[in-house]
């Protein structure tokens, strides 16, 4: 199955996340910011990145923007899932490179439905 790279600060969120996708057996790699987001995904080059937007120090959108203008990461696709859900986010968010973006709390539905559009 996949590896899916969570960043998020939220460890409720972070833990249905994991369940969720470790239930459909895929792998998951946490970052619990930005800065580590970014790092994670140089090194291990994950199928799907699911980037939370409001975070300490780098935010969601700057992550965003760095790994989708990396040589090496350019190819992954990240998808913003945030409590904001106003549509000059999520324009933002595309403008940043983000391939997608869901209003949180995510349920498993949706989060199978994600995972379905991006990875077939």
């Amino acid at each position: 199955m996949a590896r899916i790279l969570v960043v998020d600060d939220a460890p409720t969120q972070v833990a249905d996340m994991i369940k969720a996708l470790e239930e459909q057996g895929h792998q998951v790699i946490l970052a619990m910011n930005g800065e580590e987001g970014v790092q994670q995904a140089k090194a291990e080059l994950p199928d799907l990145i699911f980037m939370d937007i409001v975070m300490p120090g780098l935010n969601g959108f700057q992550a965003t923007r760095q790994i989708t203008h990396l040589d090496e990461t350019r190819h992954i696709p990240v998808v913003l899932i945030s409590s904001k859900d106003q549509e000059t986010d999520k324009l933002w968010g595309e403008r940043q490179g983000a391939k997608g973006y869901f209003v949180k709390p995510v349920n498993k539905k949706i989060l199978m439905e994600i995972l379905q559009e991006f990875l077939g």
